[in-house]
């Protein structure tokens, strides 16, 4: 029997389309292994709500590894050390993995490419980060360029089918358990309500793109309407790697209708990791340099509104809504997700790096290009955002977009006020006792936003 290899799993917890597990099986035995490495991103761990989502998604790629003859092996530490560790174990020189783009992983792959044959494959993006230029030899720093420029290169290469059998070694080296990671919330039990909307693992991710492809066509209208389950929910899916986004691609081509809005959200995630690429601390530096001097009210300060709007106490009903259904399920609706950022940013006058560090912490689909490049773009501070002084009014907002219902939903204090009145129980008079006035008045929150963005600019 060949000596075995070693199949490094990270955010690529799938069987299928799968470059970095069809080069090792091909070469015989297989180890497949996932590292929980809190030492390598330090800072950047993963969130309570990540890691609650990471165990089930760990379960199910190990129940499908059965299927095919083979298992996952978990271990714990630096991932460089617990490779190298691994592989004198098994008797193994190679290890296999795909390519990822954050700044701690490339460090990683770095570390573990001094100790062992490392081959590194792509198939977590459109096309590999870095692969577009521009006219001038560069990297695309705007997004509707880089989109013009990737679709150039669509579709992706057709997917491929998981191994039919994964050779196991004559002997399985030792793993450690699930369980004993603490991954699941106990004392209390904060994500009970995850498990009613979320199926995490590869055969639930495909069933997600199945049930959405006959909506595709209307997404660009229903995306926006959060009473309505208008968008897809294939994000925690795709940061996982449960699916490929070149997966989705071609399923979406076979839609009713025209799905190109859609497939605009897919490759946003490509746009994101090309600006870490760039810029790797997109995540704690403003893109502009402006921003180094904007007067953010200090939390000191500003404390108790910034623990308002984590609860959803803002006494602005579509920003508590969303800010109730993150912390409840996990996730937050796209428009409520911008609509509750420029509320903490403008309205506030809270950094927008408190908010990007809550939703890390909360959201199933905490992404690090992602959520960098949407909280600067909400903020005006990235290299490609929108205009600080365009002030996302959450009183006009609410009604816009039909959002009574989703009100009704996550906002129970109001459920019984009618359509007129729900959206700005303040000014129609009919504030319930239980339900919090307005932190502060939207013409005065705009003033002062203004005026810290003026004296930024000097």
């Amino acid at each position: 029997m060949p000596d075995p290899v070693i199949l490094w799993f990270r955010r690529d917890l799938r069987l299928s389309d799968q470059a970095a597990l069809i080069a090792a099986a091909g070469e015989g035995p297989v180890i497949p292994v996932y590292i929980l490495d809190d030492d390598t991103p330090r800072h950047r761990r993963m969130g309570g709500a990540s890691r609650w989502w990471l165990h089930h998604s760990l379960a199910s790629l190990d129940a499908s590894l059965k299927a095919k003859g083979s298992r996952l092996i978990l271990r714990h530490g630096e991932s460089a050390d617990v490779l190298s560790k691994l592989a004198k174990e098994a008797g193994a020189n190679r290890v296999h993995a795909l390519h990822h783009y954050e700044p701690w992983w490339r460090n990683a792959e770095r570390k573990v490419a001094e100790r062992l044959d490392l081959c590194l494959y792509d198939g977590n993006y459109l096309l590999p980060p870095g692969t577009l230029r521009t006219g001038g030899g560069g990297l695309y720093k705007i997004y509707t360029p880089f989109w013009r420029a990737l679709y150039d290169h669509m579709p992706p290469a057709a997917p491929h089918s998981a191994p039919a059998r994964i050779d196991a070694p004559s002997s399985w080296p030792r793993s450690e358990k699930l369980e004993d990671w603490g991954l699941l919330p106990t004392r209390p039990d904060w994500a009970k309500g995850f498990s009613v909307d979320w199926t995490p693992g590869e055969e639930a991710a495909r069933e997600r793109v199945s049930d959405f492809i006959d909506e595709a066509a209307d997404y660009d209208h229903a995306r926006n309407l959060p009473s309505r389950e208008g968008t897809s929910r294939l994000s925690a899916h795709l940061h996982f790697g449960e699916v490929s986004p070149a997966y989705v691609w071609h399923r979406l081509l076979k839609a009713n209708g025209d799905p190109t809005v859609f497939l605009k959200e897919i490759a946003w995630r490509d746009y994101a990791q090309n600006i870490i690429c760039q810029f790797p601390s997109y995540g704690r530096e403003n893109g502009r340099e402006a921003f180094d001097s904007m007067p953010w009210r200090d939390l000191r300060e500003a404390g108790s509104d910034f623990r308002a709007w984590k609860e959803g106490r803002t006494g602005y009903p579509i920003v508590d809504a969303g800010m109730r259904q993150l912390w409840t399920t996990g996730w937050m609706h796209n428009r409520v997700r911008m609509i509750a950022a420029s509320f903490l940013i403008k309205h506030l006058l809270v950094d927008w790096r408190h908010g990007e560090q809550w939703f890390w912490d909360t959201l199933v689909d905490a992404d690090y290009g992602n959520n960098s490049v949407n909280w600067q773009w909400t903020a005006g501070s990235g290299v490609d955002a929108n205009m600080f002084s365009r002030i996302m009014a959450p009183l006009t907002q609410s009604p816009k977009f039909e959002a009574a219902n989703f009100i009704r939903e996550w906002v129970p204090e109001l459920a019984d006020l009618p359509d007129t009145a729900i959206h700005d129980p303040e000014t129609a008079g009919c504030r319930p006792a239980d339900y919090p006035p307005p932190l502060i008045g939207h013409r005065e929150a705009r003033e002062r936003a203004l005026a810290a963005y003026g004296k930024s600019k000097g």
